[in-house]
């Protein structure tokens, strides 16, 4: 798939139909984090998707609002119970096109990473800082980048496998760019499904100069939702930034 192919609903409408299958209900450290940093509301999700992180929370008593790109995606958050209840704008999150202004924005799952671009994400961070309050904060989940995952540049490994069907990943790295370009592949007797996905990573530096350009600053970095510090070998972090000079 080129890059004229793929745009930001791509991977949401290929694999909305099968993703809560795939992915687990998120674990209770993420949700209470959450909902302690987003402490009266509202929250914004960037990327809300079928809104398997959106619902705990708002559950749990939090107001909770959405952007997703992918109508596929949002179609089945609205079909899963207390869905109707979370406003979702349909729309790329970089642009935050949302009104109002917000206790906690955040993305996770890597999500932030589906921006193709630096200046996309660049941009991202400028629109965050102008819908979080004065005391709000943005947070995001996301890998540290490992290149030396790749061998000449790609790689083809086995996710998982079962007596009726195989799934794969193959991928291809693009170093100067900072992208991947992957499609995980379901292999069965009924045939072969593909799900294309695409990312632009950052490494944790970059973010955080991103931050200072929209005049944001780094609070702290975890290396789990357990809240335990970043170490040298933690395979992602969780990055939580405040307004450097809130207007009160």
């Amino acid at each position: 798939m080129s890059d004229q192919d793929y745009n930001e609903a791509t991977y949401g409408d290929n694999i909305a139909g099968i993703y809560d299958e795939w992915y687990p209900e998120p674990p209770a450290d993420m949700i209470r984090a959450l909902k302690d940093l987003a402490r009266t509301g509202p929250a914004l999700e960037l990327g809300i998707g079928t809104g398997r992180v959106a619902l705990p929370l708002l559950l749990g008593g939090l107001e909770i609002h959405g952007i997703d790109a992918s109508e596929a995606m949002v179609a089945k958050l609205k079909s899963r119970p207390g869905g109707d209840r979370i406003p979702v704008t349909i729309g790329n999150f970089a642009e935050v096109g949302v009104d109002g202004t917000y206790s906690l924005i955040f993305v996770v799952f890597n999500t932030f990473f589906s921006l193709l671009t630096q200046e996309e994400q660049v941009n991202c961070f400028a629109n965050i800082a102008g819908r979080l309050q004065p005391e709000g904060l943005f947070v995001m989940e996301a890998f540290i980048p490992d290149p030396s995952r790749f061998t000449q540049g790609q790689i083809t490994k086995v996710t998982d496998i079962s007596a009726g069907e195989a799934r794969l990943e193959v991928s291809k790295h693009d170093s100067l760019r900072q992208r991947t370009m992957s499609h995980h592949l379901v292999i069965t007797e009924a045939g072969i499904k593909l799900y294309p996905v695409q990312v632009r990573y950052a490494w944790p530096a970059e973010l955080d100069l991103m931050a200072r350009l929209a005049g944001m600053r780094l609070r702290d970095r975890w290396s789990n939702w357990r809240r335990e510090p970043l170490a040298k070998d933690s395979p992602g972090h969780i990055s939580i930034y405040e307004l450097a000079n809130p207007a009160r």
